[in-house]
């Protein structure tokens, strides 16, 4: 049996190649948003808070609105304009629109749903309406 020395170099190759991969800049100048933004959703004693996270985008570009009982949250990010001798050897900064929707039960008061946008996070406070009290004392008289 014959012993070789372990050579780590190919390691370090390929791990470059993951890192830099085949893609050519062209194919990643064209990227759009592949997924939605991640989002949280807490539920509270008094109703729900959705957290999403949007990095980079700015809150004029943020739209929410209400289609029945369906949250819609969009955003459209325009690429930023290249520089004409800038060369990327990686792009992965995307841009495009996405498109959230979310189908709210019927127990949220959708007059009172707000939203606050800070730090690249969108937090939409979505209250449960008051408890009707279905039974009621009546007294005699």
């Amino acid at each position: 049996m014959t012993l070789s020395k372990w050579n780590t170099n190919h390691e370090l190759s390929d791990l470059f190649n993951d890192l830099f991969g085949n893609a050519s800049n062209e194919q990643m100048k064209q990227r759009k948003y592949e997924c939605a933004p991640s989002t949280n959703i807490i539920e509270k004693n008094d109703g729900f808070e959705l957290h999403m996270a949007v990095p980079g985008v700015e809150k004029k570009d943020v739209k929410i609105n209400m289609e029945k009982n369906v949250l819609n949250i969009t955003s459209e990010k325009e690429a930023e304009k290249e520089d004409e001798g800038t060369k990327y050897a990686r792009r992965e900064f995307v841009y495009g629109t996405f498109c959230r929707s979310f189908t709210l039960p019927d127990t949220i008061d959708t007059e009172k749903i707000s939203a606050d946008f800070k730090n690249g996070i969108l937090k939409v406070n979505l209250p449960k309406k008051e408890e009707i009290k279905i039974s009621k004392e009546i007294s005699i008289s």
